[in-house]
């Protein structure tokens, strides 16, 4: 069985978004087994200079990258990253389970992204488009998507 962890920095704080996020997981049960990892994150001054912005991006990255296990695989939530279909995400998480991986790790950076390292980690950075969502509510989305890919994998009906 497929475990992923989904860990981000920063808390979900809107019951929506957390009851939400909740429902998807919970529809995943016998398919994958998923876990929430909140990090911290750091304070950033107002008006923060750009080498006040990298030590908050550095100290959240040490944070992110202490959580992921050896042999996670780690998809990086990231506005610059590929952007790819439903279809092909879960055509991605298909080939991987196939091949032996089984445990995934998604990682949701704080409001100034990630550093560098982190993107280095990374073995997939997935962009959810041009866009800029909060990120509670792109911890909703991933897991809309994980329970989305499962569902293409076994032919259901759910993704049309």
């Amino acid at each position: 069985m497929m475990q992923v962890r989904i860990i981000a920095v920063g808390k979900a704080k809107e019951p929506f978004y957390r009851e939400g996020v909740a429902e998807y997981a919970k529809r995943l049960t016998g398919m994958a087994k998923i876990g929430f990892v909140e990090l911290p994150d750091e304070p950033t001054p107002a008006g923060a200079s750009a080498a006040e912005k990298a030590k908050v991006l550095d100290a959240e990255g040490l944070r992110i990258l202490k959580t992921l296990h050896p042999g996670e695989y780690c998809v990086l939530l990231d506005l610059s990253g590929d952007m790819m279909t439903s279809e092909a995400f879960a055509r991605k998480i298909e080939e991987l389970t196939l091949g032996g991986t089984s445990k995934f790790a998604c990682v949701i950076g704080g409001s100034l992204g990630v550093s560098d390292d982190v993107r280095r980690r990374a073995d997939l950075r997935l962009s959810l488009g041009p866009m800029t969502y909060p990120h509670q509510m792109v911890r909703l989305v991933i897991v809309e998507q994980l329970y989305r890919a499962c569902m293409i994998g076994k032919g259901a009906n759910y993704h049309k």
